[in-house]
């Protein structure tokens, strides 16, 4: 299962000759978006990122063990690796340093002539450049043959050329930029964003050391990753709260001239599957041919072996579903010349690699079912379970199908719906209880603002088949009000509103509602999250009166400094919010409805095999630790950026 042949060909050929230029840097600073894809949040962090991708590919050269991410007091972000170092010597063509080239031009970089890098990942060499751009300040420093060099610029404008500023005893590449506040939304770098991309990457790099410290408090915080278990100690990482069905993952690794399939699975007894699929360490969100590779050879594989040993018979057949249920799985590939669909790169095009996975993991898959048969039948009877489970559950979509109750057309009587027929202008209220929900219609705009009271705690989908979701009476509800389909029929031409707003009081029980919500989206209709139309609704937890001033706060630290710059308590009128039901209709429009005054919250999927972990772990069979959490995280929906 395992080839130990080197793809990873080692080359000293790197300096000023391997540096070729395709076009300048001017526009950068015009349009942002087109090379970091926003300027808020994800942009800024988009810039670490880049850094990091350079350093990641010394790692894939075989130059480079270890990278230290480092957020400074001053706001900057330090970047430094232990390569060889961006190539210090003057280019042929441009007159300058190869570092100067690399940091002022646009696709200027080593990944261009073959000769630099043969594996890489990043965005075609305008990583740097476009760091450079979007930063007021940025100095790197270089430690090659002996010497300590150093550069300044401001705004991609160099201040001065390349110059050496001490000896070094070392090789290696330090970048440390200040993000440019007139670009971006925010300059504040988020440590949880950054700290869950550096264990991934770690994870797809077995043996690479990568650290983050975050020096910006007067608590320091530090966490280094490192697994030499790579991507099977990736498979563990999400499967800890799980049954497995077998102890160890399945590890299959090919390794060929130009190509690399590493790839790891294992078997749960839960009702949903985790498969996640790399290409040059880029998470393919929307796959490719190297995930169509793996699940045809799954679902070719079993169906194989439990045909040979008699566990199904005739022309029965396990469907992909099948066999793919309670499955966790990462697919890492790694290529020479990577094909992405989109500027995005989330969908690998190459086709040659369908076969090159689909044969490495049917060879794979295949041996561990000859070699270990009592796991192999266990497997197969759960395949069965899952086929049974999925035929009870089409039968229970075609009853809602023909009683057009899940995908368009139908109506709830417990939804009390807006005038505004046309959908983008048209947002719906989820809310908990009935008694809240009655307020929320006193107070909303009855133009566009519709109303679904939803009493009691919606089915935990996380712990059940489909059959049963859709026997669920609040969840029918949720079908027939949004109209637009779910799983693979969801068409969101039929999305009836524009804005989904969870509305849920501002306790323990509250966020353990708005959680079973978030998991009913983003299991049975993720492209609602995915295309931005799922927002959590904020409400105050206290209400302040002096004389007749009046102040709304929405967490205990807000009202405690409140309190600490006035004195305490005395002479204040206080009220603590235990429920929405406790404001009157007008309190409700000022604070959480009124869209000139509320705060919602936009939820989206940073990280999609974190958001996989977190809904598994607070969702799955563990109460205990769903509870610990919840009441730890109870601020949860102001930084709700799963």
């Amino acid at each position: 299962m395992e080839n130990n042949e080197d793809i990873l060909i080692k080359s000293n050929h790197y300096n000023e000759s391997d540096i070729q230029v395709l076009e300048g840097l001017e526009p950068v600073r015009k349009r942002p978006g087109m090379y970091i894809g926003s300027t808020d949040e994800r942009g800024l962090h988009h810039l670490i990122t880049e850094i990091v991708d350079n350093s990641i590919d010394e790692a894939l050269a075989g130059y480079c063990n270890t990278i230290t991410v480092t957020l400074n007091k001053d706001g900057s972000c330090s970047v430094l690796d232990n390569g060889r170092g961006i190539p210090t010597g003057i280019h042929k063509t441009e007159g300058v340093s190869a570092v100067e080239v690399v940091l002022t031009k646009l696709h200027a970089g080593g990944k261009f002539g073959g000769e630099g890098y043969k594996i890489s990942g990043g965005l075609h060499g305008v990583g740097v450049s476009v760091v450079n751009a979007l930063s007021t300040k940025l100095i790197v420093e270089v430690f090659q043959n002996g010497n300590h060099y150093y550069q300044e610029y401001k705004r991609g404008v160099p201040q001065e050329r390349l110059k050496v500023v001490g000896s070094a005893d070392k090789t290696g590449t330090l970048v440390t930029f200040t993000p440019d506040s007139e670009i971006f939304e925010t300059v504040v770098f988020n440590y949880e964003t950054l700290k869950s991309r550096f264990r991934e990457i770690a994870f797809l790099n077995k043996g690479l050391t990568i650290s983050i410290t975050d020096n910006r408090e007067e608590e320091v915080k530090t966490e280094t990753f490192l697994f030499e278990g790579g991507i099977i100690e990736y498979v563990d990482y999400l499967n800890a709260t799980k049954n497995k069905l077998f102890p160890k993952p399945i590890y299959i690794k090919n390794i060929t001239t130009n190509n690399e399939v590493e790839v790891a699975m294992q078997w749960t007894d839960s009702y949903s599957s985790q498969i996640h699929a790399y290409a040059n360490n880029i998470n393919t969100q929307e796959g490719g041919t190297h995930l169509v590779g793996f699940k045809n050879a799954i679902r070719k594989t079993i169906n194989d072996y439990a045909k040979k040993n008699n566990l199904i018979k005739g022309e029965e057949k396990l469907s992909g579903d099948d066999v793919e249920e309670g499955l966790t799985a990462i697919i890492s590939v790694k290529l020479t010349d990577p094909q992405f669909e989109g500027q995005t790169k989330t969908k690998l095009g190459n086709s040659e690699m369908s076969g090159i996975v689909s044969k490495a993991v049917s060879e794979g898959l295949g041996d561990f079912l000859e070699e270990n048969p009592n796991e192999a039948k266990e497997l197969i009877m759960k395949c069965i379970t899952a086929k049974k489970a999925s035929e009870a559950a089409r039968a229970a979509r075609e009853s809602a199908r023909k009683k057009n109750i899940y995908e368009s057309g139908g109506m709830s009587d417990k939804l009390d719906d807006c005038n505004e027929k046309n959908r983008k202008l048209c947002e719906i209220y989820i809310i908990e209880g009935d008694s809240a929900g009655g307020t929320v219609k006193s107070a909303r705009n009855r133009d566009y603002q519709a109303v679904l009271p939803l009493r009691g705690k919606i089915l935990n989908v996380e712990k059940a088949r489909l059959h049963r979701v859709m026997e669920s009476e609040m969840i029918r509800t949720m079908f027939m009000c949004f109209g637009c389909g779910i799983l693979e029929n969801y068409d969101e031409e039929k999305l009836r509103y524009d804005r989904i707003i969870c509305m849920t009081d501002a306790d323990v029980d509250g966020a353990h509602i708005r959680m079973l919500l978030l998991t009913f989206f983003y299991r049975y209709m993720p492209k609602l999250i995915e295309n931005g139309h799922v927002y959590v609704a904020l409400p105050p937890l206290y209400q302040v009166k002096r004389g007749k001033e009046v102040h709304y706060f929405y967490n205990d630290a807000e009202f405690d400094a409140f309190k600490a710059e006035n004195g305490g308590t005395k002479g204040l009128s206080i009220q603590r919010y235990k429920g929405l039901g406790e404001m009157d209709a007008e309190q409700l429009w000022d604070t959480t409805i009124d869209p000139t005054k509320r705060t919602l919250k936009k939820v989206y999927i940073d990280d999609a095999v974190e958001a996989d972990r977190l809904f598994s772990l607070l969702m799955g069979e563990d109460p205990e630790l769903r509870r610990e959490f919840i009441e730890a995280n109870q601020n949860l929906v102001s930084n709700l950026d799963i």
